[in-house]
């Protein structure tokens, strides 16, 4: 059984730092590229990084010198390390993945609200 189990929102100030965290299990997590994804209600969910199989990582550009993805394959699990967080940086995070064979899976979501 595939599971995605996202930690680490809450509350931080404008220009603060959170750490999130997705611990995987129920597939070979080290062959699979997997994504962090946000969403603010009303609005289309956002690709916000990728860490590919090999180790290169994409961003989208919103976040490019403030956000960085990384990928510890020994714990199956995926991180999002978020400096300089402004206030339209808030939103539900959620770790993604797809898997051959068996399609896409979502994790249930952790809260980010950046706010004085």
């Amino acid at each position: 059984q595939v599971q995605l189990v996202e930690s680490g929102g809450g509350l931080v100030q404008p220009g603060g730092s959170l750490r999130l965290s997705c611990a995987a299990s129920g597939f070979i997590f080290s062959r699979n590229a997997m994504h962090w994804y946000r969403q603010v209600p009303g609005k289309q969910r956002e690709l916000v990084a990728t860490a590919f199989s090999g180790g290169n990582t994409v961003y989208t550009d919103s976040v490019k010198g403030r956000f960085t993805i990384s990928r510890d394959n020994a714990k199956n699990t995926v991180y999002l390390q978020m400096n300089s967080l402004k206030p339209d940086d808030t939103a539900v995070y959620y770790c993604h993945t797809f898997i051959n064979s068996k399609g896409e899976y979502w994790g249930q979501g952790t809260q980010v609200t950046v706010s004085s």
